[in-house]
């Protein structure tokens, strides 16, 4: 399995920053190679050119097509976390996510 470069997009990026620790935790638990950032939505294009998968956190879901027409042209997966996940920062639940984005 290749190293995956994530990054998990809130409103602020405080909210999504818990999540990415929990992944980073659930991820290194497993012994899976990932890298997991957290950052406002309104960065996302200063950082599409290095990541291969965007989760978006649920309160952002009516963004998705947005984000997606970002990332048109890269290799980049995009995804909502779902709510379950994101309500109770579940990293093991999103690190499922991501991988079953890649069929992994």
């Amino acid at each position: 399995m290749k190293k995956h470069n994530v990054l998990l997009v809130c409103g602020s990026g405080a909210s999504s920053g818990f999540m990415a620790a929990n992944v980073r935790k659930a991820a290194k638990a497993r012994g899976i190679d990932i890298s997991v950032n957290a950052r406002s939505e309104a960065t996302v294009e200063d950082y599409v050119d290095e990541i291969d998968c965007l989760m978006i956190g649920p309160h952002l879901a009516s963004l998705k097509g947005d984000m997606e027409e970002i990332c048109d042209g890269y290799d980049v997966k995009v995804a909502v976390i779902s709510p379950e996940a994101y309500a109770n920062l579940d990293g093991n639940k999103c690190l499922d996510e991501i991988l079953a984005l890649f069929g992994e």
